[in-house]
This record gives structure tokens, sequence and C-alpha cells, in this order.
């Protein structure tokens, strides 16, 4: 009995067993059957999504970069297709290692190898930076046999770049380089990540710049279907991209490689306008840079070449340099007190070559002719005296509130990015700017050399020329303009850009007129006369020697005597036709002494080509450079019949 009662519990408790058992299966099957009625119904779509993106790899297709051409239709910027070698430093095995064996199958110089650690200390880890470019198909294919070797190393075909004229209007033009961690905040700022995805460049200076949003275009995108490994097996959608829009600029390309080659390698600035449009018909800054260096990334000894040059190549003189005008700041003294009421232009003021204040002496030039003079003959003559007295009849603040209208120390208002104010000192200028109580106050002494052009004075060759051009329209301002047009990349259709409506300044055209007929005087019978002689037209201007440092009242100028950093500045303003101007400009040619020697020559050449379509001689163009010249020298050529490209600087090709 006893052994029976022991196999009915064993039962017992087996069948309490496999009841137990039973229900965890079934409480199992139906957390299955949940789960699946959950991911089949409830997650359904999201899962699906999942799926199709895993087979799935969207390709982002780069927009060709818009083209930026001249006035004229030549070509500045353009662009090229090449295959690039690039490494992902997260992806690779050791990356000097790899460097070491993609030595022994491709050519990597050790100027590949600086860019490349440059362009590293830029990027992350996980991005791909290029460590050659421009492969030849050949070295395509010699990688591609090789290519099991080196994880994180890969081939891509990349958009460059082309500046076929290199140095030229480099300034102007600007450059486009790798998209540094600042662009990408802002990029992403303005939610554009997706509009830059598969490109890493970005415009960095000048019209590159200034205008990305039009050269960029749009991003397009392919959906590829991809194997489990990620090999693209075919193509399921395509959206195009859209190319960049095309940039019509206002310069013409040849004037300014002309303004450029009479420069030769002095430094300097010059802006030519249109008056009646602000239209800015040359911009040149030298000396100039190659924009092609900065597009694969530029190594680091053409980096420091071009960045600790004592003549600071990459500074664009016209735009960010600023100068005391000088006495090409005379004319707009004299408006300004005929304006103003302070004078008339009959006033007579003797000059004896040296005007007194406050016990110090304020000096002239010493080929001064001196004498009694009126407003037109100190204009003419350039009588420092005259407009000694002046700024001490007007006083700093009157001298302010006419100027800044004109645009002295102001923002131009021109269309590329980078522009500096200047200085057209105040006494609230001086308040502001400094920081010591003693220095805050304004000395009436410190008036005086305002008036001839030096003191605080510090303005950009563009600003001069802008007022130069509101003088001889009659007051009529303009906003100076680089960009005249965008033309759409797929319909073609050219939209000009309107400008900002101009601004009449009020003057009264008889003291305008006064002003002009003075300069007209002065390459008549002033301090250019000898370079304008035989002009085939009539123009007017006004030469300007400025400082470049400050001399003690005891001290007497001999440039001989001071390092070439040192000396004076050559300056000129002028316009031309007189009747009819056509043309306004201001030019400077740093530490080159008297306006009439360096300055006003460029300008004579500027004003033959773009009004009488003359192009100077071989040794009429030698001496210019080299601040040799007067009148031209030689039979002037036909500037249409001038090989384009120039022969000493041929475009390249656009092919790797």
């Amino acid at each position: 009995m006893t052994e029976l009662r022991n196999v009915e519990a064993d039962l017992a408790r087996f069948r309490l067993r496999v009841f137990v058992m039973s229900l965890v299966v079934l409480a199992c099957f139906l957390l299955l059957a949940s789960r699946l009625v959950y991911l089949q119904i409830f997650r359904h779509a999201d899962l699906r999504a999942q799926a199709e993106s895993n087979r799935t790899s969207i390709v982002p297709i780069v927009p060709n970069r818009g083209l930026i051409v001249d006035r004229n239709g030549i070509v500045l910027a353009s662009n090229y297709s090449a295959y690039t070698l690039e490494i992902t430093p997260s992806k690779t095995m050791g990356l000097e290692r790899t460097l070491v064996d993609l030595s022994e199958v491709l050519d990597i110089t050790p100027r590949d190898r600086r860019r490349f650690k440059k362009l590293m200390e830029e990027s992350k880890s996980f991005e791909s930076v290029p460590i050659r470019t421009r492969l030849t198909d050949t070295e395509v294919a010699k990688f591609a046999a090789q290519r099991f070797r080196f994880p994180g190393v890969e081939i891509k075909a990349r958009l460059f770049r082309s500046y076929p004229y290199g140095e030229l209007a480099s300034h102007v033009i600007g450059y486009i380089g790798r998209i540094n961690q600042a662009e990408k905040a802002r990029i992403e700022e303005e939610d554009e990540q997706g509009n830059y995805r598969g490109t890493e460049y970005i415009g960095k200076l000048g019209v590159e710049q200034s205008f990305e949003n039009d050269l960029h275009g749009i991003t397009g995108v392919e959906r590829m279907e991809t194997s489990a490994g990620g090999r693209a097996i075919r193509k399921l959608s395509s959206n195009p991209s859209t190319p960049g829009n095309k940039v019509v600029l206002s310069i013409d390309i040849k004037l300014q490689k002309l303004i450029e080659d009479m420069y030769g390698d002095r430094r300097g600035a010059l802006v030519a306008l249109d008056p009646k449009t602000g239209q800015v018909l040359a911009f040149v800054s030298k000396p100039t840079f190659d924009s092609n260096l900065f597009v694969e990334g530029i190594d680091k000894d053409n980096w420091q070449m071009l960045n600790e040059s004592i003549d600071k190549p990459l500074l664009n003189r016209a735009l960010r340099g600023t100068y005391p005008p000088g006495s090409t700041y005379k004319p707009f003294m004299a408006l300004a007190a005929l304006e103003t009421g302070t004078r008339s232009a009959t006033t007579l003021i003797n000059d004896p070559g040296f005007y007194m204040f406050g016990g110090h002496r304020f000096g002239s030039p010493e080929n001064e002719k001196g004498g009694i003079m009126d407003m037109r003959r100190a204009i003419v003559e350039s009588s420092n005296p005259y407009f000694y007295s002046l700024a001490n009849e007007m006083g700093v603040d009157a001298m302010h509130d006419f100027m800044k209208p004109l645009g002295f120390g102001q923002f131009t208002g021109v269309d590329i990015r980078g522009e500096v104010r200047g200085i057209l000192p105040s006494q609230e200028w001086k308040r502001n700017y400094y920081k010591r109580p003693e220095q805050k106050k304004w000395y009436a002494g410190e008036t005086i050399s305002l008036g001839i052009g030096q003191g605080y004075n510090s303005f950009t060759m563009l600003q001069l020329a802008q007022a130069t051009s509101t003088l001889v329209n009659k007051g009529i301002k303009h906003n100076p303009q680089l960009v005249t047009a965008i033309q759409d990349s797929t319909s073609h259709v050219k939209a000009s850009i309107v400008p900002e409506p101009p601004v009449d300044l009020g003057y009264k055209p008889e003291n305008v007129d006064i002003i002009l007929r003075a300069m007209v005087g002065v390459t008549k019978e002033g301090t250019s006369t000898r370079v304008f002689a035989g002009a085939g037209y009539t123009s007017g201007g006004k030469t300007g020697t400025a400082q470049a440092v400050s001399m003690g009242q005891r001290e007497k100028y001999n440039a001989a005597n001071m390092e070439e950093h040192q000396r004076d500045h050559s300056l000129y303003i002028a316009f031309a036709p007189a009747e009819d101007p056509q043309i306004a400009l201001a030019v400077i040619v740093e530490n080159a002494g008297f306006g009439s020697a360096a300055a006003a020559p460029i300008a004579r050449r500027t004003f033959d080509y773009w009004l009488m379509g003359q192009y100077p001689s071989e040794e009429d163009l030698a001496a210019v450079s080299k601040g040799q010249a007067g009148a031209p020298i030689g039979k002037p050529r036909l500037a249409a019949d001038m090989p384009w490209p120039p022969q000493s600087n041929p475009a390249p090709s656009t092919v790797p």
C-alpha cells in the first residue's frame, strides 16, 4: 500500500509540473503572439521604412558651381572634375603606416603631406581628407588594384574650381576653400546642411563668398539599391542637381590686367567707377595672389609666404587698406567751404609757404609757388596754407558733417563683404576712440592738418573713388556695384541686379562747377599737366602726396634717407571726359612719392584705354611700372588688337 501511495504522489507531482510547464509555454506563445501583433500592426510603417533604408542608400549629387564672368563675358572662374585620393583617419589601421604604404603605390610628395596635415587639423577624424588630387587614369587603376590593402582610403570624383588667370583680379573674384567649423555651424543654423551634402567647399573671399547662395547651386540626390555588403546594385530614383547661377561682374578684365601690369612690383590700389551708375570698372589691389592655391587646400609654405610677407598680398587694399588722402582731399574741402558759406571762390589768402598756428609752423612742399591764392589757384597749385587756414576756420566737426554724406569714413555699400570704415575724425570720434581722459580732448592744432588730408584722416580708395564720382555727378551718389546681373543656370534668363536708388546730396550746381573747373586746371596748367599732355580728351584731377609715417616739425623729409615702406604715398583722383564724365577713379601707389610721378601716369593710361581704346606701347608700359613715366611714349597699340588670353598668362586646361 505504501508503494502505491508513493506512485500516486509522484504522478500528482508530475501532473502539476506538466501543468505549470504548459502554462509557461502558453504564456510564452501569448507573449510571442502579442509581440508579432505589435510589430505587424502598430510598428508596421516604421519597420517598413527601416527595412527600406537598409536596402537603399541616398547619394548626394554635387552641383556644378556657377561661373563668374566679366562685363564682356570672359570667364574668370569655372569648374573641372577630377579624381581625388582621400583618407578617413578613423577608418585606417594606422594613419602613418597608411601614408607610408600609399607612397609605395602612388607619388605622395612632401607638399601633399603638408597640405594633408593642415586639412586634418581643420577636420574631424571621421571626415575624409584628400591626400592627392587630380589623379590620372593610370594612377586610379594602379590604386584600384591595391584597394584591399587600404581600409579607410578611397577614390572620389570631385569638382574643382579653376581660376584661369591666376593672380589677376584675385581680390575681387576671391576663392573657395574647405568648410571650417564656424561655417558648418552657420550652415546648420540656416538649415542648409542638406544642400552641402557631398561637398566640402564654400566661397571664402570676394564674389565667391558674397554670392555663395547664387554660385553654389542645389544639391541633387540618387536613391540606390544596395547589397548587404553596401555595394550599389541599381538606381531606384534620381533627383538631379541644379547648377549654380552665372554671376556677371561690372569690371573689364582687360582693363584690370592693364592696370595691374602698370603697378609692376609696387603696392597700391585703384578703383574706377562709372559716375552715372556706380558700376565698378576696375578694382585693383597690388600685390595679388593666385586663387588656385586655395582650391585644394593651401600648404603651409605657401600660406606662410602669403601671410607673413611684408607686402601683405592677401590684403585687399582697395576695400580694406586705409590711407590719408593727402592733397586729393582739397577739392572736397573747397566744396565744403562753398556749400557752408565759409569762403567764396574769390576769397584771397596769402600763401607764404607755411602756416603758423599756436606757435607751430605747418609747412608746404619746397616746390610750391606760393603767393596770393583764390580757390581755383589753390586747387591747381595745391596750396597747403590755403587749406590749413580753411580747416581752422571750419573746425573739425563742420568738416566731419560735410564729408560724412560723401562717404568718407563710412561704408560705401559695395556688394562684396569685408569693407572697413576708415576714420573721419570728429570730437565725438576722439572721445569714443581713446581711453585716457587726456587723450579724449580735441586740440585746435589737430584740426589744421586735416585740411590737407593728413592727421587722423584715413580712408579707402573705394571711398575716395565714390566721393570723386559723386562730385563729378553733381552731387548724386551711387553705391559702388561689382555684380550687375545673375543668369539662371536652367532658364538662362539674365536678371539685372537693381542697385540701391542714388542719393542727391543737394549741392548747388554753380559750386560744383567751380571745383570741377579747378580740377580741369590741374591737368591743363597744374601738377599733372606733363602727364596729360597730348591726351585726346579733357580730364580733371588732383594729385596728392600723403605721409606714410609721421614727421617731427623740425624734421625735413628726405626719401633717400628713409626705408622704402616709410616713404610718402603717391595719390591721384581724376575724371574724364570733363564735359560728360564716363569714368572716375582714385589711385594710390604706396611709398612712391609725388602724385604726379607715380599715380597720375596710371590714371592717364586707364583713361586712354577706356575712352580712346588705346593700349600703352611696351616701352611705355615698362616705364609706368617703374614710376618713370610722364605722357605716353612710343606708339600706343589698339586695345582691341591685344591678344586674349594674354600670352604670358594662358588659361589652364579644364581637364585633369
